[in-house]
């Protein structure tokens, strides 16, 4: 994957960015896509927009679909991170996973109050806020993951 990944750091791009931060740049993207795709199906297909009824608990579709998806692209964004972006291989990978796993502990909680607030206050379909709560969350994790989980 990396070496694909390499093939399109190509001359413009150099310019601006280093190895490094493309190769993160393409798995976040890609973990992204992901993300969204999955998302979508769960949403649409296996959950049908439905409200799920848990006792006195009632979990909307959109939050339902994000806590289906999220051990996907959580093991795909470590493993990408960890063997492809950053090769940081000093540092176990087992202190690595614990430091991604707080880290993403912020991503959910910026996620679930982004989705809350797009779809029942903003009152924006559901996809669509999944795209821009994923935006924001792309933007934190870039930083978290420079500056802590992946510091070298």
């Amino acid at each position: 994957i990396g070496e694909a990944i390499d093939l399109c750091y190509i001359r413009p791009v150099r310019a601006f960015i280093s190895p490094t931060m493309f190769r993160y740049a393409a798995c976040g993207g890609g973990n992204m896509v992901l993300d969204v795709v999955w998302y979508f199906v769960i949403y649409h297909y296996l959950i049908a927009e439905r409200f799920i009824y848990l006792g006195q608990v009632v979990i909307s579709p959109h939050v339902s679909s994000l806590i289906v998806v999220f051990p996907i692209t959580f093991f795909t964004g470590f493993w990408l991170n960890r063997n492809v972006a950053f090769k940081v291989t000093h540092i176990s990978s087992l202190s690595q996973l614990a430091k991604y796993a707080l880290t993403v502990v912020g991503s959910i909680l910026l996620n679930y109050a982004c989705m809350k607030l797009l779809v029942e206050s903003c009152e924006i379909w559901a996809t669509p806020s999944k795209i821009i709560t994923t935006i924001i969350c792309a933007v934190y994790s870039f930083l978290v993951g420079r500056y802590f989980t992946f510091k070298g």
